[in-house]
């Protein structure tokens, strides 16, 4: 059976950890491991507005000995000039695996489901499970672990971050945080999710409409932009609702004072994050977006490694 990498909840809590220490390796080393030599090619596919996604990916198949493919969804139209499951029967015959940046998450698991070869969710509307391994990765290097350690998120609850650290952090076994206004909370279906792992890990989940209490004591500072790709429409009334969640001085000065701040970029300084905090002495976001191609190197690596050790078996 094809492994996959589409949800954060598809690595167990011991596959992560063994990810995350891949990648801390590959940082050392960036040439250490070449599972694409020859070289094998990889399908890298963006549908959305992308710059940290297509560097880090095209860079790190790269250096795994690999030839990146980039495909412009604009022009593909994957799912109107053909379906999913005849484009991934196309190219999962071609490549080594495929790469998608898109919008359902539906159409991920459909591509997942006939293209034979990995698939890794670059983003979707419902979770970014690439960018949560490379903020681990960098909570890790700064705090020397995980475990424990208290993860707060402010803003839009509903996100596909916020989906996301929701289950990887619970994953890495930590506390995490998610505080948010009324109308833009989780999923509650994915907050029962990362509840059941947490239980296994040691970790555990709040959501909450208080940022000062998601704040109180807190390792990781987390925001992200309150107007996500395809939400422009909503910035007028976005920027109004989300007006109390600002990570700035004030919220920061609530967490511990060896917190780090993270966001994944673009950042729009003045509303969902201060400029002083953003640019300040506790934040490691230049280290986070680095770690976008060690992390990425890490789980393609693995799941190539994986389904060639399974295939073997079977």
């Amino acid at each position: 059976m094809t492994r996959h990498f589409l949800r954060d909840d598809d690595l167990s809590p011991a596959e992560q950890a063994e990810v995350l220490d891949l990648a801390a390796r590959l940082k050392r080393d960036r040439f250490a491991l070449s599972p694409l030599r020859g070289p094998q090619t990889v399908a890298l596919i963006m549908d959305k507005p992308t710059l940290r996604t297509q560097t880090s990916f095209s860079v790190g198949v790269a250096e795994l000995q690999g030839s990146p493919f980039l495909v412009d969804g604009t022009k593909a139209q994957i799912g109107t000039r053909e379906s999913v499951p005849d484009v991934a029967r196309i190219i999962g015959r071609q490549v080594a695996a495929i790469v998608w940046r898109t919008f359902a998450q539906t159409d991920l698991e459909t591509m997942a489901e006939y293209a034979g070869v990995p698939v890794v969710n670059a983003l979707t509307d419902e979770f970014h499970p690439c960018q949560i391994l490379a903020d681990l990765l960098t909570v890790r290097e700064h705090k020397g672990g995980t475990e424990g350690l208290t993860l707060s998120f402010f803003g839009d609850g509903a996100s596909n971050m916020a989906h996301s650290y929701l289950l990887g952090g619970v994953t890495a076994g930590m506390h995490v945080r998610i505080a948010a206004p009324a109308g833009y909370l989780p999923e509650k279906a994915i907050v029962a999710d990362a509840e059941a792992i947490a239980a296994g890990t040691g970790g555990s989940v709040l959501v909450t409409e208080d940022a000062a209490e998601a704040a109180r004591d807190a390792d990781v500072m987390i925001t992200d932009t309150w107007v996500s790709m395809g939400k422009e429409s909503e910035k007028a009334e976005r920027v109004a609702v989300f007006g109390g969640y600002t990570v700035d001085a004030e919220l920061m000065g609530r967490a511990k004072p060896d917190a780090v701040f993270l966001h994944c970029l673009p950042a729009y300084r003045g509303l969902e994050v201060s400029a002083d905090v953003l640019d300040g002495p506790q934040s490691v976001i230049w280290d986070e977006a680095e770690n976008r191609l060690h992390a990425q190197k890490a789980v393609l690596a693995w799941l190539l490694e994986k389904n060639v050790t399974e295939g073997s078996a079977a």
